[in-house]
C-alpha cells in the first residue's frame, strides 16, 4: 500500500485537503437556495462519500505487497480488529451527525458563519486531544499559538454575522414595495447562474439588495424569515462539537494509544480505518434522513422515498460533493498518519475557501456596510495565519 511518510507529502495532503472541504459545502448550499430538500441532497452526497472511500481503500490500501506489519485494506478486513473498527465507525458516525447538522446551520446563519464557529471549535477541543494521543509529537510552542489564531478567528467570524445581519435587517427594513430599475440586473441566456441554471434573458434583483433577500426567501427549501438566528447558532454549536471529536477517534483507530488489539494484531492502516470510518458515516445518514423524508424538522415540507428517486433536480452537484468531502477526509487522514492529526487540524481552515465560494456564488456580504468588510478582512487573515502557524507545528511520526 501507498504511505505518505514525509513531512512534504503530508502538507500537500492537507493543502489539497483544505479545498476539498472548503468546497462541498457550497454545493450543499447551492441546491437549498434552488429549493431542493436537504433531505433528498444529503442521501445523493452519503452515496458518493462511500465510494470515494471505497475507491481510496482499493487503489492506495492496496498498492504493492501486503507485509504482517503493513497489511494491505483487503487483508485487514479479515484480521481481529475490531476495538480499533469500533473507534473508527465512532468517528464516522459523529461526523455524520455534524455535516448532517451543518447543511441546516447554512440556511440559518449562512455558510461562512458555519464554517468559521464549527472549524474553531473542531481545532480548539480536537487539536488539544489529538496532540496528547499523538504523544506530543507536534512542536506545542507553535501548535497552540495556531489554536489560539482559530479561536479569534471564530470570535471574529460571530461579530461578522452580526454586522451583517444587522445590515440586512436594515435593508429589509427600508424596503418599500416593488424592486426598482436601480436593483435590477440582466440574466443573459448565454451565461450560466448557477443558483438558477440555464435559461431565457431576464431581470432579477442585484445580489445584496433587499429584493434579492425576499426572492431568495421566496425559492430557498428552508424558509428563514422570522426565525431566530439563535437556532442556527445552537445548531452550528452542536456540529463543532461532533467535529472535533471525530479525528480524536480516526487516531485512536490507527494508532491503538490505549492498547486496546491483541498481541500481534496490527494496527489498522489509515485505509482500512476510513473505510470503516465512512461505512458507519453511511449507515447513520441514510437512516436519519429517510427518518427526515417522512418527519421532516424546521417545517420543511413532507417527502417519500419515491420523490427523493425521482428527484434528479441538481443530482449530479450532491453527488460531487459528497465525492470531494470523501476525498478531503481521506487526504486530511493520510497526512495526520504521517505528520500527527493535531496538525492536520490545519484544514480546519476550510472557511477561507467556503468564504470564497459564499461572496462568488451566493452574493454574502454583498452591498454590506464598510464595518462588515473590515470585519470579514481581518477573520480572513486571522484563518491564514492559523493554518500556517498549525501546518508549521508538523512533526513526524516514527
Amino acid at each position: 500500500m501507498y504511505l505518505v511518510e514525509s513531512k512534504g507529502g503530508a502538507i500537500a495532503c492537507m493543502l489539497l485537503s483544505l479545498l476539498c472541504l472548503g468546497t462541498w459545502p457550497a454545493f450543499i448550499t447551492l441546491l437549498e437556495r434552488r429549493g431542493r430538500l436537504p433531505q433528498h441532497t444529503y442521501l445523493d452526497y452519503t452515496i458518493t462519500n462511500l465510494l470515494a472511500a471505497v475507491f481510496i481503500a482499493l487503489t492506495l490500501g492496496q498498492f504493492g505487497t501486503s507485509t504482517p506489519e503493513k497489511p494491505n485494506f483487503i487483508t485487514q478486513l479479515y484480521q481481529d480488529n475490531w476495538p480499533s473498527v469500533l473507534f473508527a465507525m465512532a468517528g464516522g458516525i459523529v461526523l455524520s451527525l455534524g455535516n448532517l447538522a451543518s447543511q441546516y446551520a447554512f440556511a440559518f446563519v449562512g455558510l461562512s458563519v458555519t464554517e468559521v464557529i464549527a472549524a474553531s471549535i473542531t481545532v480548539v477541543i480536537g487539536t488539544t486531544l489529538n496532540y496528547f494521543l499523538d504523544d506530543k509529537i507536534n512542536r506545542a510552542e507553535i501548535l497552540f499559538p495556531g489554536v489560539a489564531c482559530f479561536l479569534i478567528a471564530a470570535c471574529l467570524g460571530s461579530a461578522v454575522h452580526r454586522s451583517n445581519a444587522a445590515d440586512n435587517e436594515a435593508k429589509l427594513r427600508d424596503f418599500k414595495g416593488p424592486v426598482s430599475s436601480t436593483e435590477m440586473e440582466i440574466v443573459s441566456k448565454e451565461s450560466k447562474d448557477l443558483e438558477n441554471g440555464y435559461g431565457k434573458s431576464t431581470e432579477k434583483a442585484k445580489q445584496g439588495t433587499a429584493g434579492f433577500l425576499i426572492a431568495l426567501e421566496k425559492r430557498r427549501a428552508i424558509k428563514v424569515f422570522g426565525k431566530s438566528t439563535i437556532i442556527g447558532l445552537l445548531i452550528t454549536f452542536f456540529a463543532g462539537i461532533c467535529f472535533s471529536l471525530f479525528s480524536p477517534a480516526f487516531n485512536l483507530a490507527t494508532n491503538d494509544q490505549w492498547s486496546t488489539l491483541k498481541q500481534g494484531v496490527p494496527k489498522l492502516v489509515v485505509y482500512t480505518a476510513f473505510f470503516y470510518f465512512s461505512v458507519s458515516c453511511f449507515i447513520i445518514a441514510m437512516i436519519l434522513n429517510i427518518a427526515f423524508l417522512y418527519f421532516p424538522p424546521f417545517g420543511l415540507p413532507r417527502s417519500s422515498t419515491k420523490a427523493y428517486l425521482n428527484d434528479w433536480n441538481g443530482r449530479g452537484w450532491a453527488f460531487l460533493a459528497g465525492l470531494l468531502c470523501g476525498f478531503g477526509n481521506g487526504l486530511q487522514f493520510m497526512g495526520g498518519q504521517a505528520a500527527g492529526y493535531a496538525a492536520a487540524d490545519s484544514v480546519q481552515a476550510l472557511p477561507l475557501v467556503s468564504t470564497f465560494w459564499g461572496v462568488v456564488l451566493f452574493g454574502e456580504y454583498r452591498r454590506s456596510s464598510r464595518r462588515t468588510y473590515v470585519l470579514l478582512f481581518c477573520m480572513l487573515s486571522m484563518f491564514i495565519v492559523a493554518v500556517a502557524v498549525l501546518m508549521a507545528s508538523s512533526g513526524h511520526r516514527k
